[in-house]
């Protein structure tokens, strides 16, 4: 094989039990925690399922520098969709409450704070789907099997209690991330 096909395709390992799906524009990963679909560049790429491994190919030839970072780049999203499925993501964020006691609670699709900054009303925001998330004490987990998805709800979750018209140095209250978005280890 020449250097430069080698350069152009890639192969991925699939977890047993995930099986990818290729749309116009979207590839879809089902795995025994659910099903992920995203857009996919299919006219850069060609991806062919085989047993047990994922192909990438590249349509055009790689030499640039950008088109292999884009080929590399889907390799790691295969990765993470593959495992996603199969084991599961989750962030962990952090309770911190130094003026006012706050209240965080999780009421179906939503995560309700309460009491922040001694505010009337509380603040909600809502979860992205296929996330969930589980207050223990001051700890928030939010967990799912689609790595942006999980990442993206934690962020909201932080965006709520951003604090605006006082100094931050002094009023740190606030929910805040303390290991972001990651594939769970497997048990």
């Amino acid at each position: 094989m020449s250097t430069e096909a080698s350069r152009s395709q890639e192969s991925v390992e699939v977890p047993a039990g995930v099986t990818f799906t290729v749309g116009p524009g979207t590839l879809t990963a089902q795995g025994p925690l659910g099903r992920v679909a995203r857009p996919f560049p299919s006219d850069l790429l060609e991806l062919t399922v085989a047993k047990g491994s994922v192909g990438l190919r590249l349509r055009s030839p790689s030499d640039r520098k950008r088109r292999r970072a884009l080929l590399h780049t889907w390799v790691a999203h295969v990765r993470n969709l593959a495992r996603g499925v199969t084991v599961g993501v989750e962030a962990r964020m952090k309770v911190v409450a130094a003026h006012f006691p706050m209240k965080v609670s999780v009421r179906g699709e939503e995560i309700v704070i309460e009491n922040f900054l001694g505010e009337k009303y509380p603040r909600t925001t809502r979860l992205r789907p296929g996330t969930k998330a589980v207050v223990e004490g001051d700890l928030v987990t939010v967990s799912g099997h689609d790595v942006e998805q999980v990442g993206q709800s934690a962020a909201n979750i932080e965006r709520a209690t951003h604090i605006r018209d006082y100094d931050p140095r002094v009023f740190q209250d606030g929910i805040y991330l303390i290991e972001r978005a990651h594939l769970k280890e497997a048990d």
